[in-house]
């Protein structure tokens, strides 16, 4: 197994989330009152900024919740949901409205920048809200759901199911034959934008069945080898959470053919290319950007 030198982006934050103690309403409403306590505020799943930095603002008498106890946090409505415990204190997470003011930054555009800690944060605050903007209803029996444990659950007062934030695994997988590796082609992308094939990880699949499966689908290709780099969470899709679950796989042949679905173009690359499209000199060829677990698997392999 190869671990990357660095955390992948959003990954590796450090929040203690206290999921032991944050379904405890009181113990909740005391960490909101502490000193120390401070808010992120999210905007349609970006976040606040104070120059290159999160806007992490003091609780203050001003902010939702700061008179009284904690109220239930429950989407898009400004009361905070918990995120956890970082060096300082407690931090929440609110969402502003749309149209509200304030200073705030595309997160894909900024993420590279913030720290771990910070990207973190973000990437569990806009992850969580969300979940909760798609999930107001119990799937159960369609009543409308309540939140508690801090914003990390969603009951049902109609049939008494509990239900949870969702995080949906996706295999990204740097295929590899001899000294080569396989990128993939969405006709979606800008012009020149290659990366690892991915897809979803479906009920019933082990983590190697699904990398199998969506090389063969995608490419063609039979993997006989396949071997784990790292995880990364990805809060920028607009499904929501997902998990990239970053692997190597070695492959039986170089025959590759793209599928015409889900990739209109693959291309083979020797360490040479593969390496200047890491630098942004390949001529052809744009590797996915340094955020992205697709480009630390490249540089790993290129690495050993």
């Amino acid at each position: 197994m190869n671990t990357p030198a660095a955390p992948n982006t959003f990954a590796s934050g450090g929040l203690d989330r206290r999921s032991d103690t944050r379904r405890d309403a009181t113990w909740v409403a005391a960490q909101w009152a502490r000193p120390g306590a401070r808010v992120l505020t999210m905007r349609a799943g970006d976040p606040a900024m104070d120059g290159g930095r999160l806007a992490l603002a003091p609780v203050s008498p001003a902010s939702p919740g700061s008179d009284g106890p904690l109220p239930l946090p429950g989407g898009r409505d400004g009361t905070p949901l918990f995120l956890g415990f970082d060096a300082t204190g407690p931090v929440f997470a609110v969402e502003a409205r749309e149209d509200g003011p304030g200073a705030f930054a595309d997160l894909r555009s900024v993420a590279g920048a913030l720290t771990p800690a910070e990207a973190s944060m973000a990437a569990t605050a806009r992850a969580l809200f969300g979940w909760h903007a798609r999930h107001g209803f119990c799937p159960n029996c369609g009543a409308p759901t309540g939140v508690t444990d801090a914003g990390w659950k969603r009951s049902c007062p109609s049939c008494g199911a509990d239900h949870f934030p969702r995080t949906d695994p996706v295999v990204i997988m740097l295929a590899l034959h001899g000294a080569r590796c396989l990128l993939g082609r969405n006709a979606s992308w800008p012009e020149g934008r290659y990366s690892a094939l991915a897809g979803f990880l479906e009920p019933g699949e082990s983590v190697e069945d699904a990398c199998a499966r969506e090389l063969k689908e995608e490419s063609g290709l039979t993997a006989v080898r396949v071997r784990y780099h790292s995880s990364q969470p990805w809060p920028l899709s607009p499904l929501g959470g997902q998990l990239m679950i970053g692997l190597f796989a070695e492959v039986e042949d170089d025959q590759a053919e793209a599928d015409g679905r889900e990739l209109s173009d693959v291309r083979w690359l020797t360490r040479r290319d593969a390496s200047a499209a890491l630098a942004g000199t390949h001529p052809e060829v744009t590797a996915p950007p340094a955020m992205a677990i697709a480009h630390q698997l490249i540089r790993a392999w290129l690495e050993e």
